[in-house]
């Protein structure tokens, strides 16, 4: 959990302004969608580095109504952020789940561009897949970190992928500066670190700075209202810098309890649909 995790080491963070103590990865894969009753595809992608992704590809059950490109949090893999998208492929969702560089299968050491180039890697993969042209609008979900790490990857590439349709930001956070003076100021061990914690981030990736530039691409921002772990007040802050059209739905939960609940679950499948149907009228 990137709280508890930050608290130990932020004294080192502090020192090297090492923005790697951002990702906790894990190499060990869990499970996988079969242990679910899911089909799914192992895919290996080429970023623009070298750098070889492992995804996995869920194919909708039904006729593909769009893909969703799954960007998850800071911590361990796509075997253990599975929950999160599981349910799709049987509401005719096609879902690429990708696991950043130095995470589960994937070489490499993370760091916030390496991430953000595994995004954009994965937009090219399915860009080039045969099967989908002109049937399967792509949309764009990110869980915390991979909000923030998602929302600005698309803002600075979406004119060159014809295919994208829409972003969902879940639980993201405004800057990572800003989330490490948080973490810092919670706790009396730490307390004298939040401005050296603030000053060591890194600089010119911060998601409320770029939040804008996903217009004219339709946004979708959820949050929980006991979120913990990023503060609702994040989401008001990004709300505010985004461009139509956007929307901030909240629900009473913590940090990415978000599909867990049925409702959210309606609400993200609606605004999947919804973006969809506008793509596809937009190149009629």
């Amino acid at each position: 959990m990137l709280i508890l995790r930050l608290l130990l080491l932020l004294p080192l963070l502090t020192l090297s302004g090492c923005e790697g103590l951002l990702f906790f990865p894990q190499q060990q894969m869990l499970r996988t969608p079969a242990d679910v009753g899911l089909r799914y595809q192992d895919v290996v992608i080429p970023s623009s580095d070298g750098a070889q992704i492992h995804a996995w590809w869920l194919p909708a059950i039904g006729k593909a109504e769009a893909t969703v490109l799954f960007a998850h949090g800071n911590a361990e893999n796509i075997s253990t952020h599975l929950a999160s998208v599981y349910w799709l492929p049987a509401q005719n969702v096609n879902v690429l789940l990708i696991d950043y560089r130095g995470y589960g299968q994937s070489s490499g050491v993370p760091s916030i561009a390496g991430a953000q180039d595994d995004i954009v890697a994965g937009l090219r993969w399915l860009s080039e897949l045969k099967p989908l042209e002109g049937e399967a609008p792509v949309i764009v979900l990110g869980q915390s970190i991979g909000a923030s790490l998602a929302g600005v990857a698309v803002a600075r590439v979406k004119s060159e992928f014809s295919c994208l349709a829409g972003v969902v930001l879940d639980a993201g956070f405004t800057g990572y500066a800003d989330i490490a003076k948080k973490v810092a100021a919670e706790s009396w061990l730490t307390w004298l670190f939040q401005y050296p914690a603030y000053w060591a981030m890194p600089d010119g990736d911060d998601l409320v700075d770029e939040i804008a530039n996903l217009a004219p691409l339709p946004l979708l921002l959820i949050h929980g209202e006991r979120d913990a772990i990023v503060p609702y007040a994040h989401a008001g802050r990004l709300l505010a810098a985004a461009r139509e059209p956007k929307r901030l739905v909240s629900y009473d939960g913590g940090h990415i309890d978000t599909f867990a609940m049925a409702e959210n679950r309606k609400v993200v499948l609606a605004f999947i649909r919804d973006a969809s149907e506008a793509w596809r009228a937009s190149r009629m």
